[in-house]
């Protein structure tokens, strides 16, 4: 039996946490994960999860009708929401680099433009557009045209989840045969930080 891709494993994990999200389809639904705390599945779910309540603020957030208060409530959960996904990338790197640790690197490994998490985060979202651009496929009350121009988006963006799956398990593969070295970044956000940002520490 051929061992699956780590991808993958995320891929069905992304589609899992989509789905659970939309059984209630609302921002304040308690997330219920459903794997063991100290595993990467775990780690892969909580991220889709996170990404998915925001795409929903997003859409929110865009009303033109929303009412200015609740808009600001929300740019701070947005905000925040933000401040975890970052946070998760770097627990999904952490889980690379422990991974890979014992790897010898070999002499003219090159380093890839981005760590594998932030790869992966990027599968992530680009299995919410798949979801809801299906959701444009499928409805009923659409014209023609509509549903046209969002099947072909929908094909373009099932090719890229393959292109981007396989780009992925290709690094991973690089990185542990040692052709290609991890160097991870903390993103050192600046506006979150009372100590960095001048409208937080000139007010303190």
């Amino acid at each position: 039996m051929t061992e699956q891709t780590f991808t993958a494993m995320a891929n069905e994990i992304f589609r899992k946490a989509i789905d659970d999200y939309h059984v209630k389809d609302n921002v304040d639904t308690p997330i219920v994960n459903p794997y063991a705390h100290d595993t990467i599945e775990n780690r892969l779910y909580l991220k889709c999860w996170i990404d998915t309540v925001q795409w929903h603020y997003e859409d929110i957030i865009r009303d033109p009708h929303i009412d200015p208060v609740e808009a600001l409530l929300l740019k701070r959960r947005i905000d925040h929401s933000n401040q975890d996904r970052t946070d998760l990338v770097e627990q999904i790197d952490s889980y690379f680099r422990q991974k890979y640790s014992d790897v010898q690197v070999l002499p003219g490994a090159t380093i890839n433009t981005e760590s594998p998490a932030w790869a992966v985060d990027r599968l992530s979202i680009l299995a919410l557009k798949i979801y809801h651009m299906r959701e444009q496929v499928e409805r009923k009350d659409a014209a023609p045209e509509h549903i046209e121009k969002c099947q072909m988006k929908l094909n373009v963006l099932l090719e890229q989840q393959v292109d981007l799956s396989t780009a992925i398990d290709q690094l991973l593969d690089d990185i542990q045969a040692g052709r290609k070295f991890m160097k991870v970044y903390r993103q050192m956000k600046m506006y979150n930080d009372p100590s960095t940002n001048p409208i937080l520490y000139k007010k303190s």
